[in-house]
């Protein structure tokens, strides 16, 4: 595994968060300073116990995990909780993960050399961040515009300068940065959007939760033939809103 400030350094020359809002053009940013985040100890605590300690092994997801400050992507009355193994509030009825499922989606995409993933449902901004350690590009929709901003604000000040965060409906996904190497998406439908079956590239992974009061995690490849499909794992998410609700289930 790989570990330490050595890695630290390395993600951090890697970082890069280009900011899209409507109107507003596109931002740039530096990058984080090679310097390790406050708290580290309590993400050493909780990579160690909640991450790894229940299969996940891929060291590029666990060492995201150890260097992305979760406790600045999550409320302020929340901060202290924030390494703890369970979803917080951010707002507006949305969570921010536990750590477990973040690490499991991330590793589910298997992304080593992938180079572009899209997000549907930015929330918090923090899967985006552990995505932008790992992936060239990272591609991101919000349908609430206050957490857009936040989100966009936080990732900036963490130093991801490789993601780019839209306000917007996530339902049609993202057609002229297609085709991703990866999709996740972090609210639940009752079916899967057609619209990011589309966008996925040969050999990509779509990762998202199924289901209204029960929901599984579901894993989507896409090959030369069509798609396999795999269920991998029971969750509770928030409901995917906006044009998702109207559709009918194929």
């Amino acid at each position: 595994m790989l570990a330490g400030w050595h890695v630290q350094s390395w993600i951090a020359a890697l970082l890069g968060i280009q900011l899209l809002f409507p109107g507003t053009g596109q931002g740039t940013g530096t990058g984080p300073s090679p310097r390790p985040f406050d708290r580290q100890a309590e993400r050493d605590r909780m990579v160690n116990d909640q991450i790894v300690a229940r299969g996940v092994k891929d060291p590029a997801v666990i060492e995201a995990l150890r260097w992305i400050p979760r406790h600045r992507f999550v409320l302020e009355a929340e901060a202290e909780m924030a390494y703890e193994d369970r979803p917080l509030p951010i707002g507006y009825e949305q969570t921010i993960s536990q750590p477990y499922i973040v690490a499991f989606m991330t590793e589910a995409l298997q992304l080593q050399g992938k180079k572009k993933v899209l997000e549907i449902g930015t929330g918090s901004g923090y899967q985006a961040a552990v995505l932008a350690t790992i992936v060239h590009q990272v591609f991101t929709i919000e349908i609430v515009e206050p957490l857009a901003e936040r989100a966009a604000g936080t990732l900036k000040e963490v130093g991801c300068d490789n993601v780019t965060v839209r306000t917007g409906d996530g339902y049609q996904g993202w057609p002229e940065e297609a085709p991703f190497d990866g999709i996740i998406v972090t609210a639940a439908s009752d079916h899967v959007p057609k619209p990011l079956l589309e966008q996925l590239a040969i050999g990509g992974r779509l990762i998202l939760p199924i289901g209204k009061f029960q929901q599984d995690l579901v894993v989507i490849r896409r090959t030369e033939k069509g798609y396999e499909q795999t269920t991998v794992l029971p969750v509770a998410f928030v409901p995917m809103t906006g044009e998702a609700q109207g559709q009918t289930p194929p």
